[in-house]
């Protein structure tokens, strides 16, 4: 197997962890693949045909500039007190065309991804599918591959109700 499929296979692995994790509620684990001063970012559409690209002075529907605001909005999940995620929707995320961005270097490989994650909001009884694609920044940390960067690029921003970090 060659450097860069081999290097493929290990961020495919990360990227299927990532909406796995958030399938099965395991909170704590999928805080781990994420670097300490990652950033989590899904910008807004400018118009039918543009994103924003800037994460200063532009909309987005979600953007933490580390990983302390992830970790804040999974702590307010945890506890049940947020009105918009009690009952928490069920989700089933599905990754595909997961492919190298750039030649990846030892420590660094960007990637991106199509997704599609279906959720099922429980209390109202309606169903919703969010996708589009992601591109990532992974790097070595702690002796293994980590998520550093994440910009989603959501498609179908006819949002129903609640859009949150587990449903992307």
């Amino acid at each position: 197997m060659s450097r860069a499929a081999a290097l493929l296979q290990a961020g495919t692995e990360v990227i299927h962890s990532d909406g796995s994790l958030l399938d099965e509620r395991r909170w704590d684990e999928w805080l781990a693949l994420y670097t300490v001063d990652c950033t989590f970012w899904m910008p807004m559409w400018r118009d039918e045909e543009n994103m924003n690209e800037r994460t200063d002075d532009a909309l987005a529907h979600m953007y933490y500039e580390n990983r302390k605001g992830i970790e804040d909005r999974i702590a307010r999940v945890r506890t049940g007190k947020s009105p918009v995620t009690t009952p928490l929707p069920r989700t089933a995320h599905l990754v595909s065309g997961i492919a190298l961005r750039s030649e990846p270097a030892p420590d660094r490989m960007e990637l991106r991804a199509t997704w599609a994650c279906h959720v099922l909001f429980t209390r109202a009884r309606a169903q919703h599918v969010f996708f589009g694609r992601s591109e990532y920044t992974l790097v070595q940390s702690e002796g293994r591959w980590k998520i550093r960067a994440k910009k989603i690029l959501l498609q179908n921003d006819d949002i129903p109700g609640v859009l949150d970090v587990y449903c992307v």
